[in-house]
C-alpha cells in the first residue's frame, strides 16, 4: 500500500509500515493498538486550545488530552500515543484507511459522514456552532449586517456548506474564498483578502490571538449551526466505538459526581454505589469491554476528569476563556450528560 502523503514526513518509514500494511474488515482495534503499544490519534495541527504542537513537538489541547485520556484507559500510560497531524481534506481518508485508530480533529457529526464515510461518532465532546469574526472597524452587529461581504472559509469543512446556506437563505449577496487550512486562513483575513472569516465559533476565538491586534476584531454572537464535535472511529469495530464513547462517558461522569485528580484518593474509598462503580469497586462492565475496571481511575489520575481537560485548555482561566455554556454538566444548566457507569 502507497503511504499516504501526509504520513510521510510525520513518521518513521520503519514505523509506518505495521500501521498501513491493511488493516482487516472488522479489525479488533484494540488488539493493534496493544501489540503496537502505542494509539495512533489523528488530530488538527494548529487549532488553538484543541490541538497545537510546539516548535519541540510537544502536543497539548483539549483533543490531545480526549486521546489521552484513551492510551490512560489502555496502557495505565497517558503518554503512550502517537499524534498525526491531518487537514480537514486528509482525516477521514487516515481513519478509513487504518493510518490512525481515532480521529479526534473538530470534526462535526452528521448524518452525511457516517452514512457516506463509513465512520461512527462516539460521543459529542465538545458542542460547538459556527459563527463570524469581522474586523472591529467595520461596526457590524449581527450576521444579518454581512451582506455583500467577502467569507473566507476553509475547505472541505461543514462552514463552507452552512455559511453559504445561510446567506442565501437570508437573501444577501456574499463571495466566498476557500482556503485549503487555518494557516492560510488565517493569512488571508489578516491580509484582508477577505472581511470576514467563519468557522467554528471555539476556532475563531483561537484565530482572533494569532492576530496582531487581537483587540480590532470581533467574533460576533450570531451562531448559524449545530456543530456537534466528536472523535471518530471506524465503523466496523463496535468494541472500539465503546471503549472511545466510555472514556468520554467516564469523564463527564467523574466531573458530575465530585471525582478529580485531587479526590481521587478518598473516592477509591467511597460507599456511594455510583462512585463505586465508577471507579471499579463494583460491577464488571468495563472488563466486557477489554478494560480494566479501574479504567475510569487511570483516565482521572493521569489526564483528569471533563471539567479539568476543558478548564485546562479552553476555560475562562486560559487566553482562550470560553466559557463552558452548553457544555456544562447537565445539573449545571448546559448539556452535557453521560449515561451511568453501572
Amino acid at each position: 500500500m502507497r503511504v499516504p502523503r501526509f504520513l510521510r514526513h510525520t513518521l518513521a518509514a520503519a514505523f509506518l509500515a505495521p500501521l498501513v500494511a491493511g488493516l482487516p474488515a472488522a479489525a479488533q482495534t484494540l488488539k493493534a493498538v496493544k501489540e503496537r503499544g502505542t494509539l495512533i490519534c489523528g488530530a488538527s495541527n494548529g487549532v488553538t486550545g484543541f490541538s497545537t504542537r510546539s516548535p519541540a513537538g510537544d502536543w497539548s489541547g483539549f483533543d490531545v488530552d480526549f486521546c489521552r485520556a484513551i492510551a490512560a484507559a489502555i496502557f495505565n500510560d497517558a503518554g503512550r500515543v502517537t499524534f498525526v497531524p491531518l487537514n480537514a481534506t486528509e482525516r477521514f481518508q487516515a481513519l478509513q484507511s487504518g493510518a490512525v485508530d481515532v480521529l479526534a480533529r473538530n470534526t462535526s457529526w452528521t448524518l452525511s459522514r457516517e452514512a457516506d464515510l463509513g465512520v461512527a461518532f462516539a460521543a459529542v465532546t465538545f458542542h460547538d456552532g459556527q459563527g463570524f469574526m469581522v474586523p472591529r472597524a467595520r461596526k457590524v452587529e449581527t450576521a444579518l449586517d454581512l451582506a455583500g461581504s467577502k467569507v473566507c472559509v476553509q475547505t472541505d469543512t461543514t462552514s463552507e456548506h452552512a455559511a453559504a446556506d445561510y446567506f442565501k437563505a437570508n437573501g444577501m449577496d456574499f463571495r466566498l474564498i476557500a482556503k485549503p487550512n487555518l494557516v492560510d486562513l488565517e493569512k488571508a483575513y489578516a491580509a484582508g483578502e477577505c472581511d470576514v472569516m467563519t468557522s467554528d465559533t471555539s476556532t475563531l476565538h483561537g484565530e482572533r490571538l494569532k492576530l496582531s491586534k487581537p483587540g480590532e476584531h470581533v467574533v460576533l454572537a450570531d451562531v448559524i449551526s449545530k456543530e456537534p464535535l466528536a472523535p471518530a472511529v471506524r465503523g466496523d469495530d463496535p468494541q472500539w466505538l465503546a471503549i472511545v464513547k466510555w472514556t468520554h462517558f467516564a469523564m463527564v461522569n467523574a466531573e458530575e459526581l465530585g471525582v478529580s485528580q485531587k479526590t481521587l484518593d478518598a473516592a477509591l474509598k467511597s460507599t456511594k454505589p455510583a462512585v463505586r462503580q465508577l471507579v471499579g469497586q463494583d460491577g464488571d462492565g468495563a472488563e466486557k469491554l477489554g478494560l480494566t475496571r479501574d479504567f475510569a481511575v487511570r483516565i482521572v489520575r493521569l489526564v483528569g476528569n471533563y471539567a479539568e481537560v476543558y478548564e485546562r485548555n479552553l476555560g475562562t482561566k486560559t487566553p482562550l476563556g470560553i466559557p463552558r455554556g452548553l457544555n456544562q454538566l447537565w445539573t449545571a444548566g448546559g448539556i452535557m450528560y453521560a449515561p451511568p457507569v453501572r
